[in-house]
């Protein structure tokens, strides 16, 4: 059985396979997914799983070098903002590698969803609450 602490397999092999710059999704519930992308359907019930603690558990076995959020997410959704930004702090931290953060309108955010590897659908009923992850190296 798998040691760490991501078990989802979907979601490990998506990780195993992503190149230098290769971009992959975490969206709430009601985020559109195109159709010709691969689609993580982690969603059970409203809330569940949560965004947040996709991203943690994510970030536990993905090494990132930048994320894209839409810009409406912070001021329609502050606190959820707020604590993905300090995730991403976090992360920093943990990695000693820099992560970089970008905003585009939420139209320009979906649409660059078409070039994500994939998009892992949560639960999370939190506007907004989205996130492009930018796949950085460990060396």
């Amino acid at each position: 059985m798998k040691k760490s602490t991501l078990l989802n397999s979907d979601i490990a092999h998506l990780v195993s396979t992503l190149g230098h710059t290769d971009e992959y999704t975490i969206c709430d519930a009601g985020l559109p997914i195109p159709q010709h992308v691969a689609r993580i359907d982690l969603a059970l019930t409203h809330g569940v799983p949560g965004f947040l603690e996709t991203v943690r558990v994510v970030l536990t076995e993905s090494q990132i070098e930048g994320i894209i959020l839409a810009e409406e997410f912070a001021t329609v959704s502050p606190a959820c903002h707020e604590a993905l930004i300090q995730e991403i702090r976090n992360e920093e931290t943990r990695s000693g590698k820099s992560i970089s953060i970008q905003y585009l309108s939420h139209e320009e955010f979906k649409e660059r969803t078409n070039d994500s590897h994939a998009v892992i659908r949560t639960g999370e009923c939190t506007p907004y609450a989205n996130v492009i992850f930018q796949a950085g190296v460990v060396f």
